[in-house]
Formats: structure tokens, sequence, C-alpha cells
């Protein structure tokens, strides 16, 4: 999401069909149709679930609180409050959630938030009542704070890896076109993928030991990729661990980085030096940084505006839709599956839809949902 994305949030909430339409018969692409799971929620950001076999889903609403969606209905109460210590509007807000592996256990989950009043990137730890739809507001425990020179560009995105460990996408601070050049400083935690040991026991998190700048005096040990804009959501594919990473554009492209599960980290995604394909600001130079990894998918904007990353299928049935990730832009409400072919990736539209699409989620047996911010509906994407 963007400051961009204000001017034409009118526009993607009445352009197209109500509930969304597939865009025609795509040989070997699935034709998509879309199940209205969930309908009154204000300004939704993620939607998780929390590998407990509840079959509840966790929805975020932007002004700070936790949603529950359980047994076809959403609770009266929610998840848990924390809208009086969240600045929201924009990009700001209650923005990630996070359950740790062995949740059932552990009793506890994760939250990225941008903090009242000054914005600042939040990461916290918050433990569960006695009611397993009740958390309590008052144990939260914040673990990392990154202060925002500007409102727009935190990122938000938290997910927990196969490796177990907590990661944490940041953008570049903000304002226009990478102003502080965060893009290309690893000495700062802005524009980059963090990863950090959050349940080893250690007082708020550790470094894993294979961290790639772990020891570099010019670096955060924190960091696990940089060079990203903006990367509002990312996702690790539940079957064979690689990660996508869905990284909103500047002026004139969207694009999507992939990292194999093989990585050992270190990716340079390119920003500010090249945005999608092309050079971003040629007086400043475009040789591409050390250690550059491009995109394996990107589009202009006379597709959309704001890129919202989704997942690789892995769920029950839809056939046709297995192994191909999903994706969506806020602005003109198109979801396109991407996959890969060989060496080659190949991407196709695959609806057309008048939502605003803030994210995607899925549930403890890989079905696949979005949301529409603008309505505050959530989807079920299945095949027809």
């Amino acid at each position: 999401m963007g400051v961009k994305l204000l001017l034409t949030l009118l526009v993607a909430m009445t352009a197209g069909v109500q509930d969304g339409k597939t865009v025609g018969e795509k040989e070997g692409w699935p034709s998509l149709k879309f199940e209205k799971v969930a309908h009154g929620l204000s300004k939704p950001t993620s939607i998780v679930h929390a590998g407990d076999r509840s079959g509840r889903l966790f929805i975020l609403e932007q002004l700070g609180r936790i949603r529950i969606l359980k047994e076809s209905a959403l609770t009266k109460t929610p998840f848990l409050d924390i809208s009086a210590r969240i600045v929201s509007g924009g990009e700001r807000g209650l923005l990630g959630l996070a359950f740790p592996p062995g949740f059932p256990e552990k009793n506890h989950f994760y939250v990225n938030y941008t903090r009242a009043p000054d914005g600042a990137t939040v990461v916290s730890r918050f433990v569960v009542s006695d009611d397993p739809d009740k958390a309590l507001p008052e144990s939260e425990e914040v673990l990392l704070t990154v202060p925002q020179p500007y409102s727009n560009h935190n990122g938000g995105q938290i997910a927990f890896g196969p490796d177990g460990y907590l990661y944490i996408g940041l953008g570049d601070g903000g304002a226009g076109g990478d102003p502080k050049e965060n893009g290309q400083n690893p000495g700062t935690l802005l524009a980059t993928l963090l990863r950090i040991d959050v349940e080893s026991g250690e007082k708020s998190y550790s470094i894993p030991k294979d961290n790639p700048f772990l020891g570099n005096p010019e670096a955060k040990d924190e960091i696990w990729a940089i060079g990203l804009r903006n990367p509002w959501r990312f996702s690790f594919d539940r079957k064979t661990g690689d990660l996508y990473i869905a990284d909103v554009g500047q002026e004139k492209w969207e694009e999507i980085d992939y990292q194999p599960a093989s990585s050992s980290g270190g990716e340079n995604y390119g920003w500010n030096i090249l945005e999608g394909p092309d050079c971003y600001n040629p007086p400043k130079g475009c040789e591409p940084p050390s250690a550059y990894v491009p995109p394996i998918e990107s589009y202009g904007h006379d597709m959309g505006c704001s890129l919202t990353g989704g997942y690789v299928y892995r769920g029950p049935q839809n056939t046709g839709m297995q192994g191909i990730y999903f994706y969506g832009d806020y602005c003109s409400g198109r979801i396109w599956g991407l996959r890969r072919t060989g060496e080659q990736w190949e991407s196709e539209v695959l609806a057309e839809t008048s939502w605003s699409i803030s994210t995607f989620g899925e549930d403890e047996e890989g079905r696949l949902y979005a949301a529409n911010y603008g309505k505050g509906d959530i989807y079920r994407l299945v095949e027809k």
C-alpha cells in the first residue's frame, strides 16, 4: 500500500464487478470463483491461522484490533484490541501477526504495528488468556522498535520461516524515491528483510548464528536481505520452503522477488538503484549492486499501482490451482497466477475484481483467502 493509493481507492472500489470475475478460460490455468466468508470488518490488513487445529482465522483490522472468524462467523469480542497504542491511517496501523510453531503449547504470538504517536515500527509478543479467543493486552513485551522517518513504507509483514525463525519485512522509511538512501545501506534495519530468533528463551531475541551479515561492523546483524522498497507481503511455500517477496514499486514497476529454500541469505534486491527490471535513477548510476538478484516477475503501472503478495496454493482440492503463486494489485483489483516451468517463470491475469486487495491469507489446510480493504469483506478463492 502507498500514499498514491489514496487517490485511487474510490476508483478501485467502484470499477469492475461486485464480487470479482475471471477473465475467461486460459489454457492450462485455473478458472477462479470467489466465496465470501466474512464481511463487516474495518480495513483488514492481514489474514492468519494459528496452526492449532482450531479452524480459526485471525483477521487484523488496521486501527488495532484482531478479529476471529470462527465457525463461519466473526466473534463479537476482538481477540486483541491495542488501538490506543497505535497510530493508524494511510500505511500505518496494525500490520502483521504471526503464531510460532507449537503455538498451542506456547500460548503466545507476535504482532507488528506502528506506535502512537511517533509511528515507529514495533514488534511485540503477547500472551493468550485462559479463554483461547482472548489475548491479554497487558502482557505485551516489546522485542524490537525501529524508528520511521516518514509515515509510509512501513512494510509490516511478519512470518515464521521453515527454520523456526521470525522474518520481518521493513520498507525504506518512506517519502518517495528513498531520500534517506536506506535501500543500499545495511547499516540500517530499513529496506530489509530481517531474520531473528524469538523462541530460544533469550531476552527479547537473539541473532541466528548463520545470518549473512553477522559480525560485519558496517551492517546490522538482524538483516537477512536488503534492497527492498516496501515489502508489504511475503510468504513461504509450505511445501518447498521457497520465499516470495512482493515489493511495492515507485513510479513504473511492481516486482516479485524470489529466494529458494536453499538460500543462505544476503541477497540484494536492487532498490533504489533499480525498480523492477529498469534503472531507477540514471544520474546516480545503474550498475547492479553486489549480490543483486533480479525479480522473477514485474508488471507496469498500466496494470496496477500497488502489489499485494499472496501464497503458493497447496490446499485441498482445486487441482488446477496447485503450485501456483497467487498475487494481486490493490489499485486495479487484478489477481494473477505465477508459476515456474523448467527455468522459466510465467504469469497470467486470472481475475478482474472491484476489490482493493490489501492482503491474502491461508488457513491451516492451505486454502487461499483475499481481503477487500475498502468493503471489509474476506473471500475464499476456489476453482470453478
